[in-house]
């Protein structure tokens, strides 16, 4: 039944319409010196941005926030900074994913086609240079292994570079939710506003600039006031009577 859902939420966020701020290949220029301190200090920016992510409330925090078997198993209730340091420190590819996929549902957020290459490519490397370790274990040959070492190099730094520019994303859309990108100019158009319907379970589609409503899950409580560049989720709260009681003369 856990994986079913797992599967049925991998294939909602293939139907959300917003888009991330930016996407993995213009990171660097949007923020390159978190994308260095990203690229040599994965881990604890991990730790950072997972926390920024539960609005800095660790109560709330949950290994791989909720998304893989051993969620909730690891004593998080009791030490939850311990957990997420023991996370992101020995299991960093998943803390990484794991926070990506948490601003993904919070925010009804896409992963573009280029972005979905790049990570593909990610996969694909490691999977290569394990099938080419193997090889050349078994195989004994002194050219497969220098191979399989080099595919091995190359594997490594395109994973942690690709790691380095998710989490520089991840950051720069943090930075959108919390109204760090500074008030909209006076001289801005003001947004297309758009009803939500109670029927319509995605968003419907908007420019970037402000996106429509977002959800919130596991209950997280919003930070107080909307930010810049988001309109209040929820709206409208409920249908209101129309006309009003009243309205008619006797």
């Amino acid at each position: 039944m856990a994986n079913q859902e797992y599967i049925d939420k991998m294939q909602l966020r293939q139907n959300y319409r917003n888009l991330w701020h930016t996407d993995l290949m213009s990171t660097i220029k949007a923020d390159f010196p978190y994308c260095c301190l990203s690229l040599w200090c994965g881990p604890c920016v991990s730790y950072m941005l997972r926390k920024r992510a539960l609005y800095n409330d660790m109560s709330r925090y949950t290994c791989c926030a909720g998304y893989l078997p051993c969620s909730g198993r690891c004593g998080e209730s009791k030490c939850p900074e311990f957990c997420l340091a023991a996370e992101v420190f020995c299991c960093f590819g998943n803390s990484v994913a794991s926070t990506r996929f948490l601003l993904q549902d919070e925010f009804n957020i896409q992963t573009t086609k280029c972005d979905n290459c790049i990570i593909g490519f990610m996969f694909l490397l490691q999977q290569l240079a394990c099938i080419c370790s193997i090889i050349a274990c078994l195989v004994g040959s002194e050219e497969l292994s220098e191979l399989s070492q080099i595919i091995n190099c190359l594997s490594d730094f395109v994973y942690w570079t690709v790691c380095a520019c998710m989490q520089t994303q991840h950051k720069v859309e943090l930075d959108k939710r919390d109204g760090k990108f500074g008030p909209p100019g006076v001289m801005a158009v003001p947004p297309v506003q758009q009803m939500s319907r109670i029927d319509q379970p995605i968003p419907p589609p908007a420019n970037y600039g402000p996106p429509p409503a977002y959800g919130q899950p596991y209950g997280y409580p919003p930070p107080q006031g909307p930010a810049p560049g988001y309109p209040p989720p929820g709206y409208p709260s409920q249908p209101q009577a129309y006309p009003p009681p009243g309205y008619y003369p006797k």
